[in-house]
């Protein structure tokens, strides 16, 4: 059976973005995306939110355009660009991105289907809103954070608005040359 797995970087204080939705704290180094190399591995659907995934859409495909653009972003735009997406909305209409399917409704239901299905595990990559609900309805099944080192006091959190107590059992963590924390915990049910 598949897991569920949240991918996030945050800061030391938990928030996934500063105050403006920027990501210019992350301390993204050569060790960093040997990390995130590694979990795409094992990545069998990337999962989204409509504001991620709008993101993602509006800038991986342009990367493929681009003869000149490093080889590690073409081979992850090539990825990418070919691989299951999942996105969980109730606003969007539409998905046209290459082969990415839509949910819109009965999330809990939709997630327990896509878990039976044979492959490699469901990510979410960022998306702190599809985050905080699938939290609160105990969809996620590990967290696979990176912790930078900063402090950025105000910001987008996934954590804030969660009133759900899970408990974790610690799997994995490491210390990053840079001080980035890389932190995997499975959820105790």
């Amino acid at each position: 059976m598949r897991k569920l797995v949240l991918f996030m970087h945050v800061s030391l204080d938990g928030f996934a973005a500063d105050p403006n939705h920027g990501l210019d704290f992350l301390t993204y180094n050569e060790e960093l995306q040997q990390y995130a190399d590694e979990l795409v591995k094992t990545v069998g659907s990337p999962v989204y939110g409509r504001t991620t995934y709008q993101l993602m859409e509006s800038y991986w495909p342009t990367v493929l355009k681009k003869p000149d653009a490093p080889k590690q972003a073409l081979q992850h735009a090539q990825w990418v660009e070919n691989i299951p997406k999942i996105v969980f909305s109730t606003t969007l209409n539409e998905v046209t991105w290459n082969n990415t399917r839509l949910i819109k409704g009965n999330v809990a239901e939709e997630v327990k289907k896509l878990k039976q299905q044979p492959g490699k595990d469901l990510v979410i990559f960022g998306s702190p809103g599809l985050s905080a609900t699938f939290m609160k309805l105990g969809l996620i099944d590990e967290y696979k954070l990176t912790i930078h080192p900063i402090i950025l006091g105000d910001g987008l959190s996934v954590f804030k608005n969660n009133d759900v107590k899970s408990k974790l059992k610690l799997l994995d963590a490491k210390t990053l040359k840079s001080g980035v924390m890389t932190v995997h915990y499975e959820t105790i049910r």
